[in-house]
């Protein structure tokens, strides 16, 4: 009896420890897997690489991190980051604790940053201080795009030149043909107000354009420049790489997508997938930051 209770535990184990649990997998635009040193030898190539994420995904918060680490390898510190997360009017406050000149308190304190800083993009702030590599602070501050979802775009003509260098150069172009836009519209249905619902895009094209603008003037010849930002951000080509294509079509670009799914093998979606350059399964179980 004792050697049939061990035989049964022995089974049981052996059976959960041959259970593959996987965390992620990167595949390119035609479905093949990608192994990571494979990615970080493609992404090296670009002048600009778009990492999309679930803002509150941890495995996404990580990956974003290794990533980073091996392309600093792989470009001998041949790169530059930035990111919707910080604001432009808060440039002087990151680059002062890059620089040493503020510790983590008076960062915090003096910066608006976002409530998931510490556990998700602190890492990466910390890995430029410590590397020497220019973080850049992209995103318009979050109190324009505001005033244009209530407001309007046209009033963003009204505030002073000093205001007005935080935010991408007026007049913004804003398109439904853009990527990503035309579905924003069809989210918030016919019923709501047609105003209301282009303020709301037109708010979104002022943080897309602003922080296409800050990629091309903080970019720097042989580097390559990381941008983290929300998926929505950057999907199917949309968003900010597609103003960057507006203004300068000839830069290799690279958009990596996130997508969840509920298959334990992290094969492509079967629906709702629309890849880009590479694309990033996770599990939709995976632990939230928030």
């Amino acid at each position: 009896m004792k050697n049939i209770f061990i035989a049964i535990l022995l089974a049981g184990f052996c059976s959960l420890s041959g259970q593959d649990f996987k965390a992620y997998q990167f595949y390119d635009k035609k479905g093949k897997e990608v192994k990571t040193d494979k990615l970080m030898k493609e992404l090296a190539e670009y002048d600009v690489v778009f990492f999309g994420e679930n803002h509150n995904s941890s495995i996404n918060h990580w990956l974003q991190l290794k990533v980073t680490e091996g392309l600093f390898q792989k470009k001998n510190g041949q790169i530059i980051l930035g990111a919707e997360m910080f604001e432009r009017d808060n440039q002087a406050q990151l680059t002062q604790y890059l620089e040493g000149k503020f510790d983590a308190k008076t960062f915090k304190d003096s910066a608006r940053l976002w409530n998931n800083y510490a556990t998700d993009y602190k890492p990466l702030v910390d890995f430029a201080k410590n590397k020497k590599v220019n973080f850049i602070a992209t995103n318009i501050p979050r109190r324009y795009a505001s005033q244009t979802a209530k407001e309007g775009l046209e009033s963003l003509n009204k505030l002073s030149d000093k205001e007005k260098a935080y935010i991408a150069q007026l007049p913004i172009k804003v398109t439904l043909d853009t990527p990503g836009y035309q579905e924003m519209k069809a989210m918030m249905g016919d019923h709501a107000e047609g105003t209301k619902v282009m303020n709301f895009i037109l708010a979104q094209a002022t943080k897309d354009a602003t922080m296409a603008e800050s990629i091309l003037k903080s970019m720097q010849a042989g580097k390559t420049f990381i941008h983290y930002n929300g998926n929505y951000h950057s999907k199917e080509f949309g968003g900010i790489y597609w103003y960057i294509k507006q203004k300068n079509p000839n830069l290799k670009m690279a958009v990596i997508s996130v997508f969840e799914s509920e298959d334990p093998e992290l094969k492509v979606p079967a629906k709702d997938y629309i890849p880009t350059d590479f694309n990033l399964i996770i599990p939709a179980d995976m632990t939230k930051t928030f």
